[in-house]
């Protein structure tokens, strides 16, 4: 409950949540932490189920978010991964925390890696990120992961759509999912054919890891996935190049997030439809505006 109370404080940014974090936070660094990302109809809700059982039978604590997309007209969420793992509930070695996007792009909720660093100060081994589903944006989840597993499905139309852009850069495995259907070799020679044509800085090739999540076939295959990347950033001594990278991109995204909270203080109600209103109208143009206000908060 009182992780709950903390998370809500978190997300909710409730009066004392920086003051929260800033002592949370000497207490994290600890626990590995797993994105997941995907096309919608991956699986990747029953494949973090999956893990998440494989990992408690290895007797390993385990924090799950799963980031739900928020209605652009109501606002709201359906939570739906608390229900399709509602089987954990009574273990008190899992902890399931459903986050709306509330209007973020890239895959994850703007306060996800806050909540992250809550349950790794709480003693979770292993955080499980499942990412919203909306597509080839979803590369946030590289900022935060120390490992990210990207999930494929046969018969999706173009394969080699589904996984170019950003999402094929992000993978450090790859999980062909529902690996019973029909196209899931031609899937596995299209992602060689691209790992080819690119190398990556780390020098790693990304393993392709076969799972039918729904019968727990492969599970075990992509935890040694998993096990094997975490033992080469070691043994190449890339542990710390990895985490300094990331926080180099999400001391940027926090600096970007409080400039603009920022700016919001400062302008009057009111005033934002105001100046879009003159933007329009062109009684001014956007680019010295958004100087002037920029220039107001330095002053």
């Amino acid at each position: 409950m009182a992780l709950a109370r903390a998370i809500s404080i978190v997300e909710n940014r409730a009066p004392g949540w920086s003051d929260l974090l800033k002592a949370l936070f000497p207490h994290s660094g600890r626990a590995r932490i797993i994105g997941l990302t995907g096309a919608p109809g991956a699986g990747k809700s029953t494949l973090v189920d999956q893990l998440a059982r494989h990992y408690r039978r290895e007797n390993q604590t385990v924090g799950i978010i799963a980031v739900d997309p928020t209605s652009p007209y109501s606002g709201g969420a359906i939570l739906g991964d608390r229900i399709r793992m509602q089987e954990h509930f009574s273990d008190p070695g899992i902890y399931i925390r459903s986050m709306a996007t509330r209007g973020a792009l890239g895959g994850l909720a703007r306060a996800t890696a806050d909540v992250a660093t809550v349950l790794d100060a709480s003693g979770r081994e292993l955080i499980l990120i499942e990412t919203v589903g909306v597509g080839q944006d979803e590369v946030d989840v590289v900022r935060l992961a120390d490992i990210t597993v990207v999930i494929l499905v046969p018969g999706m139309g173009d394969d080699v759509q589904s996984i170019k852009a950003g999402i094929m850069e992000i993978a450090d495995i790859f999980v062909i999912n529902k690996s019973d259907y029909e196209g899931a070799d031609r899937v596995e020679r299209e992602i060689r054919a691209l790992q080819s044509l690119a190398e990556r800085s780390d020098r790693w090739t990304p393993p392709i890891v076969k799972t039918v999540a729904s019968e727990g076939q492969g599970i075990a295959e992509l935890a040694g996935a998993i096990r094997s990347y975490e033992g080469y950033l070691e043994k190449e001594n890339l542990v710390l190049e990895h985490q300094i990278r990331s926080w180099e991109d999400r001391l940027v995204s926090m600096l970007r997030d409080a400039l603009l909270e920022k700016a919001r203080r400062h302008m009057a109600n009111g005033e934002t439809a105001r100046y879009a209103a003159e933007v329009v109208e062109h009684k001014r143009d956007p680019y010295t505006l958004v100087e002037e206000i920029v220039g107001k908060l330095g002053a």
